[in-house]
């Protein structure tokens, strides 16, 4: 598997690999995700490219995973508050948004986690409550739980996660 920046021409399949992960997370127990939304809406995606923060992933030329990834000194602003919990790390940090892969390409989501921390070595990344399969691939990459915190697109509350070398005695 490979990892490069997304293109205006790859935005078709990044379309359907989003429509099968909202159908997935529907089937396994998280229809409010991305669900309701219908998320993540194709403007965004394109604002992504343009900004250079989207990335695919690839095995044998064919796209089967996409993710936006950026970094730097607080990043994320939805990360400024967590509740229930503290970031462990307060180094710059990367940050994992809009995960999704194909299920016929087992391994994906573990290889886009790994190579967006081999970028920066701190990374923070949310997911819903109820998408179990996302926690798990979380915690099976060394992510640890860390609080709360809420996005603007809609009411439910998210699990934030880090993993940084910092946190690793924990």
């Amino acid at each position: 598997m490979e990892i490069r920046r997304t293109t205006l021409e790859d935005l078709p399949r990044l379309l359907a690999l989003y429509a099968q992960a909202r159908q997935f997370m529907a089937d396994h127990g998280n229809p409010n995700q991305w669900g309701p939304t219908h998320w993540p809406p194709e403007a965004l995606l394109r604002q992504d490219i343009a900004q250079g923060h989207s990335y695919v992933c690839l095995e044998a030329g064919r796209v089967v995973g996409t993710f936006f990834f950026t970094q730097g000194k607080d990043v994320e602003p939805t990360y400024r508050r967590i509740e229930d919990g503290a970031w462990g790390d307060h180094s710059p940090y990367g940050v994992v948004h809009r995960l999704a892969a194909d299920a016929s390409a087992p391994g994906t989501g573990t290889f886009c986690l790994q190579w967006a921390y081999a970028q920066c070595g701190h990374l923070r990344i949310d997911t819903h409550g109820d998408n179990r399969v996302m926690q798990n691939l979380l915690k099976k990459n060394g992510f640890l739980p860390r609080g709360t915190i809420y996005v603007e697109e809609d009411p439910y509350p998210r699990i934030a996660y880090e993993k940084s070398p910092a946190l690793e005695a924990e």
